[in-house]
């Protein structure tokens, strides 16, 4: 662990889970040319993301027309486990490749207090650019004033800030990536589209209803949108994410499979919890819907085994975590205009500040093959 490491640590105690990626950049003399970034190889199959892949080679081959350059970085996501630790696989990987001092920092804020982990994350902002961090990558906790300006105070001082998984466009970061979410639904969506039968009829979005949650939002909006150019009739119910609330999420999707008009002729869940589509549609009596489903969590996968869901939808957390270092040493060595010229196959024309890592498209027929090629990476979900 590096001494930036150490008063990262000591300065927040509790407040923070660690993992650590040590490089030796801090052993080398600015300019001097250096053995080239080399990157541990990624094996192909049919998983592999090769626009992205192809991409991310594009970039090290401009960076290392250069000369290896010291930096110190940061990476601070919102927690180091469950979503979170794909991310932090892939981001201690690349930062170990780029022999850059970095630390990949999470909050542990086990009470759940929304508001003590964002005075929290700002805090570790702070204490990041105090101690010598040239670059930031961060998951935003929220979008509150309080976060713009941290982040602009950063920026201010000279360190390049990217933000991951959620973004915060209001503030002064050069760029964001993660999934994009409107297009993200469309694809799942576009997923279910042959199971169904020909319209008239209803698909059930297991969504976000308010545009407060805007990722949420922004992904059940790109579904709806595919399903009604469809002819099908997009009927959005309100995912439910406190406490054990699997009997009200089902009880009340129930209830909207009986009283819709026309019928229910499929599903669409768009999180984590969209196994309780399955259980829905068992409890109205319809246990032949096809359902397609988001995210990789255990119950999906029974059910993708079962045959009750015949398709499921993941975000690319490694890749996630594994470009951001990149980005922020490309920033560094060959700047931000060239970075996102590079990375503009991976941005939507006329947005050039946002990264689409895209996601993942897993048949129930293979989950095996999916997890074999998780398991090649490193970070199995």
């Amino acid at each position: 662990m590096t001494m930036p490491g150490r008063r990262w640590g000591a300065a927040f105690g509790l407040a923070l889970m660690m993992t650590t990626a040590c490089g030796t950049s801090d052993t080398v003399d600015a300019g001097r040319e250096a053995t080239a970034i080399r990157r541990t190889p990624t094996p192909d199959n049919e998983f592999t993301p090769r626009e992205l892949e192809a991409t991310i080679d594009d970039l090290i081959a401009e960076i290392n027309k250069g000369s290896i350059e010291p930096m110190q970085m940061a990476v601070l996501l919102k927690e180091l486990y469950g979503f979170f630790e794909p991310i932090a696989t892939g981001a201690n990987r690349a930062m170990g490749e780029l022999e850059v001092t970095g630390n990949v920092l999470g909050l542990n804020n086990r009470s759940g207090d929304v508001l003590e982990s964002r005075k929290m994350q700002n805090q570790q902002i702070e204490q990041m650019v105090a101690d010598g961090a040239e670059a930031i990558g961060v998951s935003p906790v929220s979008e509150d004033d309080a976060a713009v300006a941290v982040i602009n105070e950063a920026v201010a001082k000279g360190v390049h800030v990217v933000t991951l998984d959620s973004d915060l466009p209001a503030s002064n970061r050069a760029l964001y990536v993660g999934t994009l979410n409107e297009a993200a639904g469309a694809t799942a969506a576009e997923t279910l589209l042959p199971m169904l039968p020909p319209g008239p009829g209803t698909v059930m979005i297991h969504g976000n209803v308010g545009p407060e949650w805007r990722d949420g939002y922004d992904r059940t909006q790109g579904a709806k949108a595919v399903l009604e150019e469809a002819g099908y009739t997009a009927l959005v119910t309100q995912v439910m994410f406190v406490g054990d609330s699997d009997a009200f999420d089902v009880d009340w999707m129930k209830s909207q499979i009986e009283t819709a008009d026309p019928p229910v002729v499929g599903m669409l869940g768009l999180f984590n919890l969209s196994y309780r589509c399955v259980m829905a549609a068992d409890a109205a009596g319809k246990p032949d819907l096809p359902i397609v489903a988001f995210d990789f969590d255990p119950k999906t996968v029974d059910y993708m085994r079962q045959g009750r869901i015949q398709a499921t939808h993941t975000q690319r957390q490694y890749y996630e975590g594994y470009l951001v270092p990149y980005i922020l040493y490309g920033i560094k060595t060959i700047g931000l205009d060239a970075t996102r010229e590079i990375l503009s196959p991976l941005m939507d024309e006329g947005d050039l500040e946002r990264v689409n890592i895209g996601i993942d498209v897993i048949p129930a027929d293979k989950i095996d093959a999916y997890n074999a090629f998780l398991d090649t990476i490193g970070a199995i979900q």
